[in-house]
């Protein structure tokens, strides 16, 4: 498959809806358990994404939810909330974040590139550890192979009040560090967290959507590899540089070439 039959747009919420199909809504607290864990990320009013906890201070994310879709201004840190397994207009619990960083080389960019979408991931702080029964944090994993099934979790515009859940998606294509999978995704899935399950019957974060996209006519979503990339984030996270800046933001990101794989970003 090559990389110029993929068209994307990136998942920023504050588009117009779109209607989600193949999707389960976790409407009660029996539907919902064990996905407690993800959670609406409210942007101050720019929007929402989504997220997920990884361990009781830390989620993970896309990386272009950290800044304003128009302009790619920095989201303010005390303008964000995570709302930990949001439901019907309440969450299991609600966390400021403290701190916040992309993989550091993410650039944003008016112009969109499907190479960004391999480091479009981040990793947050949150002011308080979430330490609930209910709320365990989800081990990461391996990438999976292509043919691999995959669920998703994730809120979106016309669904932003409780998470819908996909659990049987595939693994369409493994290009340059980005997973296509079958999995169907809206604005507003932005870092919603893929998973796949162990023999346990444990879920494992594996990816985390960054676009949507249409190949040969089919929806897909697109996500970040995550092979490796944690220890990287952890890295940025704890930067002596990152923790002098006074909005909490992230670190200012510099011009360099952007590989082209030839893919048109849609832009909703």
């Amino acid at each position: 498959m090559k990389p110029a039959a993929i068209f994307m747009g990136l998942l920023c919420a504050a588009t117009a809806p779109a209607t989600a199909e193949g999707l389960r809504r976790l409407e009660t607290g029996t539907d919902s358990r064990g996905w407690e864990a993800v959670g609406r990320l409210d942007l101050g009013g720019t929007g929402f994404c989504t997220a997920a906890l990884i361990a009781p201070d830390l989620i993970l994310t896309a990386a272009h939810c950290l800044r304003e879709r128009e302009g790619g201004a920095l989201v303010p840190i005390d303008r964000m909330e995570f709302r930990a397994g949001w439901r019907n207009g309440r969450a299991a619990a609600y966390r400021h974040i403290r701190r916040a960083a992309a993989h550091p080389d993410y650039l944003w960019s008016p112009e969109e590139d499907a190479s960004r979408v391999r480091y479009d991931i981040a990793l947050l702080e949150l002011d308080q550890p979430i330490r609930l029964p209910s709320l365990k944090p989800y081990e990461t994993g391996q990438t999976p192979e292509r043919g691999a099934e995959v669920g998703v979790v994730s809120y979106a515009r016309d669904r932003s009040e409780a998470a819908s859940l996909q659990d049987f998606c595939h693994v369409l294509s493994r290009q340059s560090g980005m997973l296509v999978m079958s999995c169907d995704v809206d604005f507003g899935s932005s870092g919603a967290p893929v998973f796949t399950l162990r023999p346990d019957g444990v879920a494992e974060i594996v990816s985390v959507v960054a676009a949507k996209a249409e190949m040969g006519g089919q929806k897909v979503a697109l996500g970040s590899d995550l092979d490796g990339v944690i220890p990287v984030l952890k890295s940025a996270l704890s930067d002596a540089e990152f923790h002098r800046r006074p909005t909490g933001g992230l670190p200012q990101m510099t011009d360099e070439p952007k590989a082209s794989t030839g893919a048109k970003f849609l832009r909703p």
